[in-house]
């Protein structure tokens, strides 16, 4: 976990911003591993430990008491931590108490309002209608230690790592403009949460965005890298890649390839050796010379013979990951690279 990284990639959010990012993705995610650094950079990034705990606090609303809980915990334990260490935490202000004669419902009601952009009444189950008005809405959003805005921040970051909630992101995102958030503070989000949670996050997100703004996104299947690591660069053979790929050496003489999308090797051929290819994420392509190409899935596994012709890579929308080897290798056994598969080959797959 590194904010620094995010910042780079973020432009408009502030380095706190980025951490009530980061923290609201792991604790929806239960990553206390994650939780804790993202805690502990947002600390030297001018986090207070009031908007931290409100942070979590707030979103057992949104992802349920024992994430939220959980998420407490590893806060005390990072703050026990700092204090051993003799690092500096600023405690930041506490909420203002409500005034005696507060009332929830009708300032929750507003809150809603504002957020929805129109009145908003949940008719189908009254009681549910309440809570949100006069808890969420009222007695959470009213605790002036955090901004609407930074709320919403939180609220979507959180959602965006939470699957089959997509309808809620959307309102969410039209809510937070509603709120105060930024438009560029938004579509700053998702490379905090690539970071923080992983590309199914920041590509949920970008999908909803696209849908509230009214854009083009075609939707782009994502792999989890902490099943399969990611690796680095693949510096080495670039030059006979289209696009970006990334090499990760297993024991054993095994290597894990990834390939984002649209990503593919040149056509090229093994002499006096066998290469096999698991495929264990996304989905991607292997074409044999006047053949017709093959997807690729996980669980597939393909044995390439010696002197055969051929590519192998990711299709156009999704990142693919395969492992591969060498077997029945031979003295003298080399690699012949050939000339790159083509955009016009390509693209008919």
């Amino acid at each position: 976990m590194n904010l620094i990284i995010m910042a780079i990639m973020a432009v408009s959010l502030t380095p706190r911003q980025e951490a009530l990012s980061a923290i609201a993705a792991c604790e929806a995610k239960g990553d206390q591993v994650a939780l804790s650094a993202c805690l502990n950079e947002g600390f030297d990034n001018g986090l207070t430990v009031s908007e931290a705990k409100e942070a979590l606090s707030q979103l057992y609303a949104y992802t349920g008491f024992p994430r939220s809980l959980n998420a407490l915990g590893t806060l005390q334990t990072v703050l026990k931590d700092r204090e051993a260490k003799g690092l500096r935490t600023e405690p930041g202000k506490e909420a203002d108490p409500l005034p005696a004669d507060y009332d929830a419902l009708r300032q929750g009601t507003e809150v809603q309002t504002a957020l929805s952009g129109q009145a908003f009444h949940y008719t189908f189950a009254p009681q549910t209608d309440y809570y949100l008005k006069a808890h969420l809405f009222g007695d959470i959003f009213a605790r002036n230690n955090l901004s609407h805005a930074d709320r919403e921040i939180v609220t979507v970051s959180a959602i965006a790592c939470l699957p089959g909630c997509e309808p809620q992101l959307r309102a969410h995102v039209a809510g937070a403009l509603n709120l105060g958030v930024k438009e560029a503070e938004l579509r700053d989000i998702p490379a905090v949460l690539e970071v923080a949670a992983g590309m199914e996050a920041a590509e949920r997100l970008k999908c909803a965005m696209a849908s509230v703004f009214g854009e083009k996104h075609e939707p782009v299947q994502t792999v989890d890298f902490s099943v399969w690591p990611k690796g680095e660069p693949n510096t080495a053979y670039a030059q006979y890649f289209v696009g970006n790929s990334y090499l990760a050496p297993l024991p054993g003489g095994i290597a894990n390839v990834t390939f984002e999308p649209g990503c593919r090797n040149n056509w090229h051929i093994h002499h006096k050796q066998v290469q096999v290819l698991i495929c264990v994420a996304g989905r991607g392509w292997y074409q044999e010379w006047g053949r017709p190409a093959v997807e690729l899935r996980p669980g597939v596994i393909i044995e390439i013979p010696e002197g055969v012709k051929h590519w192998h890579g990711a299709a156009k929308d999704s990142w693919f990951q395969h492992l591969t080897y060498h077997k029945d290798v031979q003295e003298g056994a080399s690699n012949e690279w050939l000339e790159p598969v083509s955009d016009g080959h390509y693209s008919k797959l």
